[in-house]
């Protein structure tokens, strides 16, 4: 991993706890909407971030940040497939 990968993943880290952090204590967020904030451009570039968006998500649930949910309930982040949602930890 590349330090511009590292400091990418660190800001995305930081862009998921700000964004849960000004909504509601129940609510959730996409990855999309975390790799959409990082994303600095005006484009669709924002997608190349879902997957770093995604990881992040994943190194907040091990840190005891986060929690991965589908169909509102948590997910093992390894088991996850498909669409989640990111909300803190209840």
């Amino acid at each position: 991993m590349t330090d511009t990968e590292r400091r990418t993943d660190r800001h995305l880290e930081q862009v998921i706890l700000e964004l849960l952090e000004r909504r509601a204590p129940t609510a959730t967020i996409c990855p999309s909407d975390a790799a959409r904030a990082a994303y600095e451009g005006d484009d669709d570039g924002w997608r190349a971030l879902m997957e770093p968006a995604r990881r992040a998500a994943r190194r907040l649930v091990t840190a005891g940040e986060v929690e991965i949910t589908q169909g509102g309930s948590p997910v093992d982040p390894a088991k996850a497939r498909g669409p989640i949602r990111i909300r803190r930890v209840r």
